[in-house]
């Protein structure tokens, strides 16, 4: 099995923003849980903040790249990295595998450690080299997330998905119903 690797690298952290930049109150806690209606293994998926090449964590579900933004923030980027194929009996096997096959309007939930959801909407598709970092920036007053994955069947790109931050809900149920 080809291992997927993670090799974006970035250098700043961004602090959240104190003075009125975020959508919601931080959580205590940076623990993200990952769901995609759409797709059928990626249902409160966790995602641990780790360093972009921080392969055990990747192992354990998917992860959020530390130094891009939260769904807390006001203006972020949420970037997420997931294996395509993973590894059997880990908690990333399989679950980037349809990534693809998200459109333009499907649902991305994420959920804080406080248990609050941020439901995105998905907006955009492409493909980039693993050496074009930039996608991992903020996007000019937007709150989204992006998902990435290798592209298929040589993993020698990045398939990136992105989504805008839609609605945030304090009830937990009221995200999965939408």
């Amino acid at each position: 099995m080809i291992l997927f690797a993670v090799i974006f690298s970035v250098a700043s952290l961004r602090p959240v923003s104190d003075d009125s930049g975020e959508v919601a109150a931080a959580p205590k806690s940076e623990t993200l849980s990952l769901t995609v209606p759409k797709m059928s293994r990626v249902k409160n998926v966790p995602v641990y903040t780790a360093a972009a090449d921080n392969n055990a964590a990747l192992d354990e579900g998917a992860i959020h790249v530390r130094g891009t933004g939260f769904p807390w923030d006001e203006e972020a980027n949420v970037y997420i990295a997931g294996h395509r194929l993973g590894y059997p009996n880990t908690g990333s096997f399989l679950v980037f595998y349809d990534l693809h096959k998200l459109n333009d309007g499907d649902n991305v939930v994420l959920r804080d450690a406080d248990g609050k959801r941020y439901l995105y909407k998905v907006f955009d598709e492409f493909v980039v080299e693993p050496s074009q970092t930039e996608v991992t920036e903020p996007v000019a007053g937007k709150n989204i997330v992006s998902l990435q994955a290798c592209t298929l069947p040589d993993y020698s790109k990045r398939l990136i998905i992105q989504a805008e931050l839609v609605e945030v809900f304090e009830d937990s149920e009221q995200a999965s119903r939408k």
